[in-house]
Parts: structure tokens; C-alpha cells; sequence
């Protein structure tokens, strides 16, 4: 019975470490002209490299427009298709609710793959607070 546990302890310690063994990452958009297409594949390759990466992308003022409906990158692609595979392999894409706000923006006009934030500077730093690596594209 003792050795039950004690494997069970184990078993609990092995997966707690190998949690923490994964790598936290808050990408930082905030003008999707400028940062867009490459922090896309800047996430992509983050990804191929290290696929247990848990990557959050948080965007605000004009970094929001990345996660449009109709948002298109400088050579006439829409962000739409990468956004989504990249949230199939787990990737969160957040928005800003102050910019939509001061912008008038609704929700209705982003992605379905966008989840909302109450203040995207304040979500980057609880992110970077709980451990997250900080890379802003």
C-alpha cells in the first residue's frame, strides 16, 4: 500500500514538473500594420521549435485590427486562416476592451477565435508577472 502512494506522489511531482517545465509567452501587438504577418510566423516558428509552448497573444490600441473579420496583411492575405491554425494548436488571441471602447468597436466585428480582456496592458502584466516570457514582434 505504501509503495502505491508513494508511486502516485511521484506521478503527481513528474506531471507537476513537466508543467512547469512549460514555457509561458505573451506576444505584444499593438499596431497589426507593423507587427502582424511577422509576429504570426514569428508564433509559427515559436511553435514548430516548441510545440508545448502555452502562447498568449495579447493585442490593443491598433494591434486589434489583426483580429478583424476583413483583416488583411500588407500583400492582400487574410489573417484570418494563420490566426486559426494557430489557435488549433492552442494559441489564445486577446482583445483589448478599452481600445474597443475608445475606437467604438464592437465585438462582433473580430474573429470567432478573439477573446476579450478588460485591459490589454494590464493582461500583459499579469501574464509577465505569472512567469511569461514578454516578445513584442
Amino acid at each position: 500500500m505504501r509503495i502505491r502512494s508513494w508511486l502516485v506522489g511521484l506521478s503527481l511531482v513528474a506531471g507537476a514538473v513537466g508543467a512547469l517545465a512549460q514555457d509561458l509567452v505573451v506576444y505584444h501587438i499593438d499596431d497589426a500594420a507593423a507587427q502582424g504577418l511577422k509576429g504570426l510566423r514569428n508564433i509559427r516558428n515559436h511553435l514548430d521549435t516548441d510545440p508545448t509552448a502555452k502562447i498568449t497573444v495579447v493585442t490593443h490600441a491598433m494591434g486589434v485590427d489583426l483580429l478583424f473579420e476583413s483583416a488583411k496583411d500588407a500583400n492582400g492575405g487574410a489573417f484570418a486562416a494563420p490566426i486559426s491554425a494557430l489557435a488549433a494548436r492552442g494559441v489564445k488571441f486577446e482583445v483589448c476592451e478599452i481600445t474597443l471602447k475608445n475606437r467604438n468597436l464592437k465585438r462582433e466585428q473580430f474573429i470567432q477565435e478573439a477573446e476579450f480582456t478588460p485591459s490589454g496592458v494590464v493582461r500583459l502584466a499579469k501574464l509577465q508577472k505569472q512567469g511569461a516570457a514578454y516578445i513584442k514582434p
